[in-house]
């Protein structure tokens, strides 16, 4: 009986030794180095209380950086929840040839970063791809300065993470529409529902597990948002598109004030842990209500 008790504790050991060594452990020793002023050159770290955070609260460029973080999340993580779902609805019909379009639409999340933020690159120069097709149909009369301009450079980052990560928010949904019974779109026919109204009372209700998915994934991603940042503009211009992500590694790894990072990394922590439990205390409740 005893055996029987300890045997899957014996199968989730491997994985609690991994989540130890890589998760636990890390986020224990940054936590404490964001209490010490090790700068990677000295051996010891030296306690110095909250001295790293009273900085770290008083630096102009850190609010700055939060802002840009809050920013890039309150407009990428709606277009992340709500494009993806009428992209699944799309590629859910039954059509030929629509295994082509879902596998064209999935392509940007299997590209590399670095290879998306080079090609982005190039159609955001001045006589780049993008310029020359608002300059043809008469959009623009002279090149938009997309990531070399203070007012468009974050928002220009932005459209690279929303065009990366809709096909894979995509596949999420689409496994949700799979699963909601046909025969409910049918009778919706039958009363002469509108797809419209099927969307919104059908589709949209069953699909807020993947929704409530969705959003803490996409929530997360956008506060840690750094590949797109150090390919494309590295925080600049003027650290106008730097992100709290990409103001910690250069704190860390330029500055090499491993100890003041720690502590704008524990910050992130916490913001994000405070995101996620609103999101799904909000979308608990809203599933409740329609329950209801």
């Amino acid at each position: 009986m005893n055996q029987r008790k300890f045997t899957p504790l014996l199968f989730l050991l491997p994985g609690c030794v991994i989540l130890g060594a890589f998760i636990f452990y890390p986020m224990i020793q940054a936590i404490w180095l964001s209490f010490t002023d090790y700068n990677m050159i000295q051996k010891n770290p030296n306690f110095v209380g909250i001295a790293n955070y009273k900085e770290l609260f008083a630096d102009p460029l850190f609010w700055k950086v939060l802002g840009q973080t809050l920013l890039y999340l309150v407009i990428v993580v709606p277009a992340l929840v709500f494009l993806p779902i009428f992209l699944a609805i799309l590629v859910n019909q039954q059509l030929k040839g629509i295994t082509f379009f879902r596998s064209i639409y999935y392509l940007p999340v299997v590209t590399s970063m670095v290879v998306v933020g080079i090609a982005w690159k190039w159609m955001y120069a001045d006589q780049g791809v993008l310029n020359y097709i608002l300059d043809a149909f008469g959009i623009i009369d002279e090149p938009i300065h997309w990531l070399t301009s203070t007012s468009t450079s974050l928002f220009a980052v932005m459209a690279v993470t929303v065009w990366k990560g809709v096909g894979y928010y995509m596949v999420i949904y689409l496994a949700g529409l799979q699963a909601i019974p046909s025969n409910l779109y049918e009778a919706a026919d039958i009363d002469g529902a509108s797809k419209f109204r099927q969307i919104i009372h059908i589709t949209i209700p069953l699909l807020m597990p993947s929704i409530m998915i969705v959003t803490i994934m996409s929530s997360i991603s956008a506060m840690k948002v750094f590949e797109e940042i150090y390919v494309m503009t590295q925080g600049g211009p003027l650290n106008s598109s730097m992100t709290l992500v990409y103001y910690i590694y250069n704190q860390a790894f330029d500055s090499l004030e491993m100890g003041f990072a720690s502590a704008a990394g524990v910050i992130l922590f916490i913001v994000t842990l405070m995101f996620s439990i609103v999101n799904i205390a909000f979308m608990n409740k809203r599933e409740q209500a329609m329950k209801g």
